[in-house]
């Protein structure tokens, strides 16, 4: 029974690890006024999260392209609304920010 229960313990802890760095991430897309335009799930003002990991699923090289739009903006990629530069999000958040987004399922 004792054993049980810190397997149980053990699982649950672990979960919640697992599950920081997605709300790590959100916050800082949040902090950064990405969710300004971007949403999960849905398209806001530009495309949601799972719509941008859905179309660069199968490009090796998306997380440095979206890195270089989040800072240097873009346009025509998704319509005629184009993304506008984030001179304030650093390279490393730049990254972080793609690598988040690409792994939205």
């Amino acid at each position: 029974m004792k054993l049980q229960s810190h397997v149980s313990l053990l699982v649950m802890a672990t979960g919640v690890l697992l599950a920081l760095p997605a709300a790590a991430d959100q916050a800082l897309a949040t902090a950064k006024n990405c969710m300004a335009c971007h949403a999960m799930e849905r398209k806001l003002v530009g495309p949601s999260y799972k719509d941008v990991a859905k179309k660069y699923a199968a490009d090796k090289g998306a997380a440095d392209t979206l890195a270089t739009k989040i800072q240097k903006g873009g346009s025509g990629v998704w319509g005629v609304v184009p993304m506008p530069a984030n001179p304030q999000v650093s390279d490393a958040e730049a990254k972080k920010l793609a690598e988040w987004v690409l792994s939205q399922k």
